[in-house]
């Protein structure tokens, strides 16, 4: 997971230092001793027997009451365009639902545009948008 958030940094414009400073903090923040936090919450994605993808989600109770923050959702490239990210989403929505969350929220990149049409037609609002232009 660290090196696709290390390589999405770097195509959204950070330098390898700037990356390197930022999955540190982030690992700092979220784990311990290599371990993640209790409020880290881990999931397999499956298809019946089948591993499909990952799910990572946290809640942000200490930050904002009710919330809940998607850290990563990855499903595997060959199972990709077959339904599988919206269902994973929706699972993750409904599992928020049922340890009392009230508010799910998550980053997508801006050069991720097929996350971006899913997260926006799954009803995920634009809180902020970062831009960025180089002038070298």
């Amino acid at each position: 997971m660290w090196e696709d958030y290390r390589q999405s940094l770097l195509d959204t414009g950070f330098t390898s230092e700037e990356a390197t400073l930022n999955i540190g903090q982030n690992e700092q923040a979220l784990f311990v001793d290599g371990a993640p936090n209790d409020d880290q919450h881990f999931f397999d994605v499956m298809d019946d027997a089948t591993k499909v993808g990952t799910l990572w989600l946290a809640t942000r109770e200490k930050r904002n009451s009710g919330e809940w923050f998607v850290y990563d959702i990855e499903i595997n490239e060959e199972f990709r365009g077959n339904g599988f990210g919206r269902s994973t989403m929706q699972g993750a929505e409904d599992y928020v639902k049922g340890q009392g969350g009230t508010r799910l929220a998550l980053n997508v990149f801006g050069p991720n545009l097929v996350a971006r049409s899913l997260y926006e037609s799954m009803g995920y609002n634009a809180m902020a948008i970062g831009m960025r232009k180089d002038l070298i």
